[in-house]
């Protein structure tokens, strides 16, 4: 499979799971497009030409020939330098590496990331937020998230790529949509009835099931066991945590739970306050079951994996 069939998939398959209307992504690649012809050639020089049909800024082929054909994948959710010197070592000792897939963003991806949070505020709308709320209250989210990525080395893990002479690529947002719409449906098909018994639906998954015991699996983080869940919100997906004013409008939007990777102390805090429960499935195992769906599909094309960095490897 080459390279870039191989990123072309991943997109695709990341808008056949998007929770928008395949008409609000055309939406989006269209401003993209109007942006680009709008602007003078020099400005045109330092456009990035994948938002004209990729509409994930965190999901990106850092480094590499599209045209190189790939075997052998080493995946990985984080991947640093270290990672990189792994693939390195494993080179040495006989495994042809032909590309190291990141689920976490890094180059141009990671300062990218808030250019996909857009996306919370369909979702939202989606659950019952008003648009015009879930956009205001969504924006200065953004914003923050935009002023805190822009000072980072986005590019150690990069460099260590390029100069060890290793293809690297990332999907994000991509594999987040897969895991969103994979628990959408299994919670929507089980309708567990108290918490307790929708923590236990998640545990049953190999993934968390592994997460539970290195503690790490999940947990109820706001709400009792006994408590009834209402209407169950997912929220795999869409770059990052959003904001503490997201909690009062879904619960008056109805929502009952979130389910998430991850909570901030504050957001935790503003959910209690509204009295919407919360089930945290756990992070790099939600990653896992995201990137394990989509790697279900990859090998289809007679791809090779080799998992690392939190990467559980589990096929369906």
């Amino acid at each position: 499979m080459k390279l870039g069939i191989l990123y072309q998939e991943a997109v695709k398959i990341g808008k056949q799971n998007d929770p928008r209307p395949e008409s609000e992504i055309q939406r989006i690649l269209d401003l993209a497009d109007k942006e680009y012809q709008e602007m003078k050639e020099k400005e045109k020089a330092r456009f990035d030409t994948d938002r004209l049909w990729n509409p994930y800024g965190d999901t990106r082929v850092l480094n590499g020939d599209l045209d190189l054909e790939v075997r052998k994948v080493l995946v990985g959710i984080d991947i640093e330098a270290g990672e990189i010197l792994l693939a390195d070592r494993l080179r040495e000792k006989g495994q042809a590496i032909d590309l190291i897939l990141a689920h976490h963003p890094e180059g141009l991806a990671l300062a990218g990331l808030y250019g996909v949070m857009g996306m919370q505020e369909d979702i939202m709308a989606e659950m019952g937020v008003p648009i015009n709320v879930a956009e205001a209250i969504m924006r200065p989210r953004i914003r923050e998230v935009a002023r805190n990525l822009m000072p980072g080395n986005h590019r150690r893990a990069v460099d260590a790529a390029r100069l060890l002479g290793f293809p690297f690529a990332c999907v994000h947002t991509p594999a987040d949509n897969m895991v969103n719409t994979f628990l959408t449906r299994l919670l929507d098909s089980k309708a567990p009835k108290t918490l307790d018994e929708l923590t236990e639906v998640l545990t049953e998954l190999p993934e968390y099931a592994q997460a539970a015991r290195e503690n790490a699996g999940p947990r109820i983080f706001v709400g009792e066991g006994k408590n009834r869940p209402g209407k169950i919100m997912v929220d795999m997906t869409g770059g990052t945590g959003g904001p503490e004013d997201a909690y009062v409008n879904l619960a008056r939007a109805g929502v009952g739970c979130v389910v998430g990777m991850h909570i901030s102390d504050k957001n935790r805090e503003a959910a209690e306050k509204n009295h919407v429960n919360v089930v945290i499935a756990g992070h790099i195992s939600s990653d896992s079951l995201g990137m394990n769906l989509l790697l279900d599909q990859m090998e289809k094309h007679g791809l090779e994996t080799v998992p690392c960095s939190g990467m559980t490897r589990i096929r369906r």
